[in-house]
């Protein structure tokens, strides 16, 4: 199914407010570890699951979109302009026809053995092309590699703030990059190379019940062992806080980068019974 991106409040005409970067990395430092101090399962045990059951379900939203949040393109438009467009979009908010969120994460927050910390490869390889992350949420077992790269002929540098911190270059088009993520925990991810627009979030994580939602807002956790536990729903937030400066590293000049608002989590108490599939149904919005 074709997800539809409704617009957004353009970053133009935002109430810009002064907020000095120690301020801003201190906020998402703490927002960083209050996650990790919720997610940190240094006693996860790997099982064998006799008899696990799956949960599976969707996140819906409720009531008007909102318009999506988006930036005028003011750096190698040869590159980062799509289909002749002079904008692109922040991707914070992603509402298919049928209502369904994509890019929400859903995760049980209290399992404390299972199956194997195993995730999707595709979520644990970055890409960077037409300058956009791709893909946009990111999942990461805790000791494993991120692998990075750039398909785009001009320079990026990711930079990561949070349960990681680096700023990687990567003036060379499709070479590997590779960085062990050794601490659970929220990665805020931007380019210091000028293309302000650029975001992504990454989750390492400490066990393997998590799930990205696709386009229709649909999720699956597999092999669950019997039990109840707290199933969350996470999503990065689609609000604009303000602007803050960066500091493109090619021309040596400072740039205004949005600031977003905090995530968002919706959680309530799941039953998985032997051999059963069990439903759960969220529904998120403004309200």
């Amino acid at each position: 199914m074709t997800g539809v991106r409704p617009r957004a409040m353009g970053f133009q005409g935002l109430r810009m407010r002064s907020v000095s970067a120690r301020f801003s990395g201190l906020a998402f430092f703490l927002a960083a570890a209050t996650f990790a101090a919720a997610q940190n399962h240094d006693d996860y045990q790997v099982i064998p699951v006799r008899d696990g059951g799956t949960i599976s379900g969707t996140i819906k939203w409720s009531g008007p979109v909102p318009r999506e949040l988006d930036l005028p393109i003011t750096k190698d438009p040869q590159i980062c302009e799509l289909d002749g467009k002079k904008t692109a979009s922040l991707d914070r908010l992603i509402v298919g026809s049928d209502g369904g969120v994509a890019n929400a994460i859903v995760y049980l927050k209290n399992i404390s053995a299972g199956k194997p910390l195993e995730l999707p490869e595709q979520r644990r390889h970055l890409d960077q092309r037409h300058c956009r992350y791709i893909p946009h949420i990111l999942l990461v077992p805790r000791d494993a590699e991120l692998q990075m790269q750039s398909s785009d002929a001009t320079l990026h540098t990711i930079h990561m703030d949070g349960a990681a911190t680096y700023n990687l270059p990567f003036p060379f088009p499709n070479k590997i990059n590779s960085r062990t993520m050794s601490t659970p925990g929220l990665v805020n991810l931007r380019c210091n190379g000028g293309h302000v627009w650029m975001n992504a979030e990454m989750m390492v994580v400490s066990h393997p019940y998590y799930a990205v939602t696709d386009e229709s807002g649909q999720f699956e956790l597999t092999n669950v062992p019997p039990g109840t536990y707290q199933i969350v729903a996470w999503h990065e937030g689609w609000g604009l806080a303000g602007k803050e400066q960066a500091y493109d590293v090619l021309t040596e000049r400072t740039v205004l980068r949005p600031i977003f608002t905090e995530p968002k989590t919706w959680e309530r108490s799941v039953t998985v019974d032997a051999n059963e599939p069990t439903s759960v149904n969220f529904v998120i919005g403004n309200k």
